[in-house]
């Protein structure tokens, strides 16, 4: 993905590297509380898919959000806190595991830039893209082309309630698939 600069805070979104982990965590474990993830978690992500794996750093080089997505199977999402092992090489879904950003970074067009890079380049190679929908931001990602499926089975169910009562599994079609008839 292609580094953005942004005039109003002075953001920039770049790959991930090792060594921005342990912000990353602490960036995490302030948008996300109740959601706890390992450190070794996003490690992983980052080092199995660097391209789907962003920072959005300060002027003063401060890890200020993320971005953490790969390719997935159709509807089979992680579980929260669950290492990958690999990505699976007949993956024909992506899957956008977190998107988050600092409160005091928010508002500047940092996550639609974002967003927009992801979903028209690395995710476009899918037919569709996939993501656990919480903290009641369902609106925000319909805005995207996001929706509930129709129907979704029993494992993914009880696959999402681990992510909270309120997490809602959303899907959208991307443009490059638009015909493909799954969602």
């Amino acid at each position: 993905m292609e580094s953005k600069q942004f005039k109003e805070n002075m953001t920039v979104w770049r790959p991930l590297s090792t060594s921005d982990i342990v912000s990353l965590v602490q960036v995490a474990d302030r948008v996300h509380p109740g959601l706890p993830e390992s450190n070794e978690v996003f490690a992983e992500r980052a080092r199995l898919f660097s391209q789907g794996c962003q920072g959005l750093f300060d002027e003063t080089g401060e890890l200020r959000g993320y971005i953490i997505s790969h390719p997935i199977l159709f509807r089979e999402p992680p579980a929260l806190d669950r290492l990958l092992g690999q990505i699976a090489l007949d993956a024909n879904q992506y899957y956008i595991h977190d998107l988050a950003i600092l409160p005091e970074f928010r508002g500047s067009g940092s996550a639609h830039e974002c967003l927009i890079n992801i979903l028209e380049t690395v995710a476009e190679q899918y037919p569709t893209t996939s993501l656990v929908s919480v903290y009641g931001t369902a609106e925000f990602w319909g805005r995207y082309g996001f929706k509930a499926p129709e129907t979704i089975d029993d494992k993914l169910r009880k696959k999402i309630l681990g992510y909270g009562d309120d997490a809602l599994y959303l899907e959208r079609k991307n443009e490059a698939h638009s015909s493909d008839s799954r969602v």
